[in-house]
């Protein structure tokens, strides 16, 4: 399958995380959201995990494997409670999400061009361009 499907669909149920952070950020504290979040999807994950593994399929671990999946779960718990702070504090979903996406967007790009030595084109340079534009127009009201 092609990847850009499953991207899209990704996309759609990251909107529907923001919007439901956004609803619920003025219920309840923001660290209580993000265990409730995190409860949630790890139940969501065992109960893939439990799919795949009664079908047999293969999960190959690795020490280093799972020590980079804690510290990405790590920066996302951070990041959900930082966006419930956000959302908290009165921002506009329609203003705060496309910061806090488009920031993110634009610091892998460049944590990839660093850290991992990947390379871009100029097409996708002036698409970096575009969005540190969009997130200055959309910050600014």
């Amino acid at each position: 399958m092609n990847w850009l499907p499953l991207a899209l669909l990704t996309a759609f149920c990251l909107a529907q995380y923001n919007l439901f952070i956004k609803l619920a950020s003025n219920h309840l504290p923001p660290a209580v959201g993000a265990v409730v979040l995190q409860l949630v999807a790890a139940a969501l994950g065992a109960i893939w995990l439990l799919r795949l593994k009664m079908q047999g399929a293969p999960l190959p671990l690795s020490p280093r494997g799972l020590g980079l999946a804690a510290l990405a779960g790590v920066g996302v718990g951070l990041a959900e409670i930082l966006t419930f702070v956000v959302f908290q504090r009165g921002v506009n979903s329609s203003v705060g999400t496309p910061v806090i996406v488009g920031g993110s967007v634009l610091l892998t790009a460049l944590l990839g061009l660093g850290f991992l030595r990947e390379s871009i084109t100029l097409a996708q340079l002036g698409g970096l361009v575009l969005i540190v534009a969009g997130i200055a127009l959309v910050a600014r009201g």
